[in-house]
């Protein structure tokens, strides 16, 4: 790779990697996994990027971001499967909860895609087009996807708590 392309992808990565970055963390919900996931998808992508680097490469990147995250969701879920006797017991919420952290809890507890359904279409603001585009589905499946996502969030969170956390976290 010629000294002009390592200029252009180190350029691309300090216009964009801090949006990325929060792709990730939004992706999976731990900052050291996001790093990682981050550190995968560039890369992923620096081996390809006199292919990627013509086009747009952040929805590339975004993809890996989203793939890689759930291919590993999923094999945690095979790995760590482990017996309880009895539920544990959850503590009541407190009235001054963090509505940031409370959106966060209720985020990490929606399966792979359906989190990445919410991080693309709500935090990252892209089109269900642009957003099936990137995780490789159907626009339908998107539609879907976030709808029985936001079902979930609603119940963990309340419906009018659900709108007030999504405004309080994007500011």
């Amino acid at each position: 790779m010629s000294g002009a392309e390592e200029q252009a992808f180190a350029a691309f990565v300090a216009a964009r990697g801090t949006s990325l970055l929060r792709v990730a963390y939004l992706t999976c919900g731990e900052e050291a996994e996001a790093e990682d996931l981050l550190q995968t998808a560039l890369e992923r992508t620096w081996r390809k990027w006199d292919r990627v680097r013509y086009a747009n490469p952040e929805p590339y990147i975004r993809r890996v971001i989203v793939n890689t995250a759930i291919s590993r969701a999923r094999r945690r879920a095979i790995l760590h499967i482990i017996p309880v006797r009895t539920p544990p017991e959850s503590a009541a919420p407190e009235t001054d909860v963090d509505l940031r952290r409370m959106l966060m809890d209720a985020l990490r507890a929606l399966p792979p895609r359906q989190r990445a359904v919410i991080v693309l279409r709500y935090w990252e603001d892209l089109g269900e087009t642009q957003t099936a585009e990137i995780l490789g589905c159907s626009v339908g499946t998107v539609k879907s996807q976030a709808s029985k996502a936001m079902a979930k969030l609603r119940s963990a969170l309340g419906d009018g708590t659900l709108e007030g956390a999504v405004r309080n976290v994007r500011t």
